[in-house]
């Protein structure tokens, strides 16, 4: 069936948040990730956090209706559930001046628990198309820039104003990490980051955006050892392709393209770095998502300077 478009994101939002509104009963959180809530928020009951998040989730609902809001992704961990996380806080704690990125950030959660690791906070970066999201990632966690100073700067990834495709550096750069609060880009950041993130992101795109936005990311990855990319999204265990999420059979835009395990090495391993170079581990893990009544593949990944 072909995707169903849109003239504008805009209708399309408006055509899924009618079709698709927010439903209560799809709340849950883990023990865990609860606990995490509690201390982030300072609301010890939990009547009132999960009235709490729901208020958050509204509004970040109204900017862009994505299915990760409407069944609560932007409170369940995700980058501290990938194989080398221990590696990316390790980098945080070992390497001078480490910088970590995360892309399609949404409301931060993955980057504040990334902090309660030992990562800190002023090494990181963080993106999203939607410039609100990180106003209420504090409106939810009841922070401040001053009290959570992790650098947040909006932008579309297919922008090259914004990040510039260029080719993966094979030796560190000559010169000195920017400042990262004086950032206006990510382009200053070329051969400086230590770990980029990216969750329930490239699916979004097609095949050929998808290696584009591996391509920009590559030339910001440091070409030192154990520099990492890594992140979750949408499989195709067999054949790459779309895949309708369960917006579908009509949900516009979120017909998601799922790579299998062997195109995505195959991509980043030759085409986007020279082979050899790099170190790709894929994982395929299925979920049942009870709310959905829907099982799900879902491919967790990591491309490692070597």
């Amino acid at each position: 069936m072909p995707v169903k478009e849109y003239p504008t994101p805009e209708e399309a939002g408006d055509a899924l948040a009618a079709r698709f509104p927010l439903d209560d009963r799809m709340y849950s959180i883990g023990a865990d990730e609860l606990d995490f809530m509690r201390s982030q928020t300072g609301i010890a009951d939990d009547g009132e956090l999960k009235r709490h998040i729901l208020r958050l989730q509204s509004e970040a609902y109204a900017i862009y209706p994505y299915p990760c809001i409407r069944r609560f992704g932007f409170i369940r961990f995700k980058l501290s559930r990938l194989p080398d996380y221990d590696q990316v806080i390790k980098l945080g704690k070992e390497r001078k001046n480490a910088i970590l990125l995360d892309v399609g950030c949404c409301l931060g959660d993955d980057v504040r628990k990334a902090v309660v690791d030992g990562f800190p906070a002023k090494q990181i970066v963080v993106s999203d198309l939607h410039a609100d999201y990180w106003e209420l990632g504090h409106k939810l966690f009841r922070s401040t820039n001053d009290s959570f100073p992790a650098t947040f700067i909006p932008g579309n990834v297919f922008d090259p104003a914004h990040i510039e495709i260029t080719a993966p550096l094979d030796t560190p750069p000559t010169d000195p990490p920017p400042e990262l609060s004086s950032l206006k880009s990510l382009n200053p950041l070329r051969g400086h980051v230590s770990a980029i993130h990216a969750t329930s992101f490239f699916h979004l795109f097609d095949a050929e955006k998808q290696e584009e936005v591996a391509r920009a990311f590559a030339g910001l990855l440091s070409p030192l050892p154990g520099s990492v990319i890594l992140g979750m999204q949408s499989a195709a265990p067999a054949t790459s392709g779309l895949k309708a999420d369960v917006y579908g059979p009509e949900g516009g835009r979120f017909y998601l393209f799922s790579q299998t395990p062997e195109a995505w090495t195959e991509m980043w391993d030759g085409r986007v770095f020279k082979k050899g170079t790099v170190k790709v581990e894929t994982r395929l893990a299925r979920a049942w998502v009870a709310t959905d009544e829907m099982q799900y593949d879902f491919l967790q990944w990591s491309v490692t300077r070597m």
